[in-house]
């Protein structure tokens, strides 16, 4: 009788054990997995308001600059992209990512020539409302900078939780899937600018 009441002591001691490893394991891998959403959203929020810049900025260059009508297009064109692209950051695949930062990265390359192309334009460079669209231009570029850099140290955090043992076996029994990760793109989060010339003689 007492072997049988050790046993069951044993069993019952051991299966307490494994549970409060697995809630613990579980409850740490939710908490990485939400902070890896949170940083997601100020990416969202961080590219949305560079989006909801090029309205502005389109605005400011279309009535003086009407022959650079292809570039303009094209500046809002690859906005209706960028801004179509949404993710949902709890079921996030690689391929989604590398589309959403494509397309963000397309949106860059527009912006970039619409800049290069107002240098043409002196009443444009020296309008008070571009001067100040450049530069919130240049501070969310930053932000966004920021911001990529943020996710992806959240999400190196929560990877390398659901991949070390015995945690993994959480991770495959719950569904924690590995997070992508931004890729480097070089020049791609610059702020959209131009050096002006304003010495420079007319051709």
């Amino acid at each position: 009788m007492t072997k049988k009441i050790l046993t069951w002591v044993v069993v019952i001691a051991v299966l307490a054990i494994l549970g409060i490893w697995m809630k613990n394991g579980y409850n740490s891998m939710v908490d990485a997995e939400e902070n890896v959403e949170s940083a997601w959203g100020q990416v969202q929020v961080s590219y949305q308001h560079r989006a909801d810049l090029v309205p502005e900025l389109v605005g400011v260059v279309q009535g003086v600059a009407d022959q650079e009508q292809a570039v303009i297009i094209g500046a809002m064109e690859a906005r209706a992209k960028a801004t179509s692209v949404n993710i949902d950051p709890s079921n996030m695949t690689e391929e989604q990512l590398k589309n959403f930062q494509q397309v963000q990265g397309d949106l860059s390359q527009a912006m970039n020539r619409l800049m290069v192309a107002v240098e043409k334009y002196p009443e444009i460079k020296t309008n008070e409302n571009f001067s100040k669209l450049q530069s919130q231009l240049e501070g969310i570029a930053n932000r966004i900078t920021v911001a990529r850099k943020a996710f992806n140290e959240q999400a190196t955090v929560y990877n390398k939780l659901i991949r070390k043992f015995p945690n993994t076996l959480v991770a495959m029994m719950f569904g924690f899937e590995k997070k992508p990760y931004f890729e480097a793109e070089a020049g791609a989060e610059k702020a959209p600018s131009v050096q002006f010339n304003f010495n420079r003689n007319n051709e």
